[in-house]
């Protein structure tokens, strides 16, 4: 039962995620595959005690910060694992920042050591000076010229990932930690502001498996998972660690970005069961010359999406032409993973479902009251899979981390059938002849006609200071941007969404301002009208 593990003293992660699939008789079932190489979860379990050890030579004290700058592949899981064993706090990074921000995250978390791939390691040389805690860089791969590159700073040492796996000790060791003890940091985004690292426990990764993974997912031992959203977000690292390892499933790793093209290849060599991906990519899938029946994997049962509400037409086209069905739903850094829900056998295209069994939801007004059906406020939600606040951000944490429940920002209205409606994010939201407006509502209503591919929308002032919609596009392939088709989906909107909702301008584009996981950035569009 997730309660009994919820209050184990002591408790390590690796405990049920890795040791227990071992001790079950899978050491020699595929845990991770990538292009270049496999990982059973017998490998997996040495290499991480071998890397725990070698972190614990290298002088990482219980509860010290190691960065993961890595591309998604068969090293992450072990590095990562291998630093909740040792009983360190890991923080995974985007691999997409540049050295400004790298610069920021590594100075916040004052971490001790990073993990870094060679090819990655060229962005932290020129901030060395700024990170007088960093003591210890791991390169995965590189040439001697890679190490060298590090020999400017003083007391800092470099060592050979794979050297410290090959001399490692292997015996079982797994640093004595409690369930409700820190494992790991996220940062967030940091698509409005600077990015808040979100403290994440023990029990989370589990929780969330036994939560969304079986509740909603439904794994089994003899999944094959692929997920777009990389392991450094709390997307993926759900989708692709905690999930498959709860039951001791496979998961297949793309280090590269998932272009259409390479997302079609994993389909078609791996021939995976589930896809976790956004609703951009499902978007640029289906706009692809390969999309086809189960997007190239015949064994295709089940699709899930998340980062940004999934537009009706969007599920419903993929539907008829993939075959399976994508369950739209959301989640957050907050709460790890996903926590709001369609399932399979209740999908309602154009809402985000129900809650997860084991997450209670709330919506609420400015004063916290809860308000009725139909009328929109802010999801709060609580469930064992909340951080236990931001790191050196105490005024946000109180103000996101209230009790046992935590605003989302996100604004949304329940309907009578208990479904639940994504209205946009709470800065995102506009008023329009005293009415609220939804910038989803309205993008959705653009997404479903033929010409669109996707859409923004923000509130602008016109030229008597009233706010009125107006939208972003980027139009399909074969569609010309000229006044007839403007207005005829002004007309659209019209009957989709509502007559005052209409856009009063629209802006023709090639790609919409998006964040690392996939959001649209209103706010970098919202500042071109100022």
């Amino acid at each position: 039962m997730l309660e009994e593990v919820l209050q184990r003293r002591p408790y390590n992660a690796v405990t049920d995620l890795i040791d227990a699939q071992v001790a079950r008789g899978l050491s020699e079932k595929i845990a991770f595959v990538d292009p270049d190489r496999a990982l059973t979860y017998g490998e997996l379990q040495a290499k991480s005690r071998a890397f725990a050890y070698a972190l614990q030579e290298l002088g990482l004290r219980p509860e010290e910060r190691l960065a993961l700058l890595v591309y998604d592949g068969v090293d992450f899981p072990v590095a990562f694992w291998g630093g909740v064993r040792a009983g360190v706090v890991v923080l995974p990074l985007n691999t997409l920042l540049m050295s400004e921000q790298y610069a920021y995250i590594l100075g916040d978390s004052r971490a001790a050591a990073i993990v870094v791939a060679a090819p990655l390691a060229k962005a932290l040389v020129p901030i060395l000076d700024r990170l007088p805690r960093l003591r210890t860089v791991i390169l995965i791969g590189g040439s001697a010229g890679d190490k060298a590159a590090f020999a400017g700073r003083q007391g800092l040492n470099v060592h050979d990932f794979a050297g410290l796996l090959e001399h490692g000790r292997a015996d079982p060791f797994t640093a004595p930690t409690m369930s409700d003890e820190v494992a790991f940091w996220l940062y967030t985004s940091g698509s409005t502001a600077e990015p808040k690292a979100v403290k994440h426990v023990h029990t989370t990764p589990l929780a969330a498996a036994r939560l969304m993974g079986r509740h909603i997912v439904g794994i089994v031992a003899n999944d094959v998972v692929f997920s777009a959203a990389k392991l450094y977000f709390s997307y993926g690292m759900g989708n692709a660690m905690a999930f498959p390892m709860s039951v001791g499933a496979s998961a297949v790793l793309l280090p590269q970005r998932a272009t259409p093209d390479a997302v079609f290849d994993i389909m078609r060599r791996h021939r995976p069961t589930i896809f976790f991906g956004v609703p951009t990519l499902y978007a640029s899938l289906l706009a692809h010359k390969d999309m086809t029946r189960g997007a190239g994997s015949d064994r295709l049962r089940l699709c899930i999406s998340a980062g940004e509400a999934l537009p009706a037409a969007l599920g419903e086209r993929w539907r008829v032409v993939a075959g399976v069905d994508v369950l739209d739903g959301i989640g957050s850094t907050e709460m790890f993973q996903t926590f709001l829900s369609n399932r399979l056998s209740d999908v309602r295209y154009g809402t985000t479902g129900k809650p997860v069994p084991g997450y209670d939801l709330r919506i609420v007004d400015e004063q916290a009251h809860e308000v009725a059906d139909g009328e929109i406020g802010e999801l709060m939600v609580r469930g064992a899979t909340a951080g236990e606040g931001y790191w050196n951000q105490r005024a946000k944490s109180r103000r996101t981390f209230v009790g046992e429940w935590v605003l989302t920002g996100d604004k949304y209205f329940r309907d009578a059938d208990g479904y639940y409606h994504y209205c946009g994010r709470t800065d995102d939201m506009f008023k329009v002849s005293g009415m609220w407006v939804s910038p989803f509502e309205v993008e959705a209503a653009l997404a479903s006609h033929e010409a669109v591919l996707e859409a923004a929308v923000i509130g602008k002032r016109d030229a008597d200071g009233l706010v009125k919609p107006k939208a972003f596009i980027v139009l399909r392939n074969g569609y010309a941007a000229d006044e007839r088709l403007l207005e005829t989906l002004r007309v659209h909107v019209k009957q989709y969404a509502g007559p005052w909702k209409y856009p009063r301008w629209i802006d023709i584009r090639p790609d919409l301002p998006r964040t690392a996981t996939g959001k649209i950035q209103r706010f970098k569009l919202r500042e071109l009208e100022t």
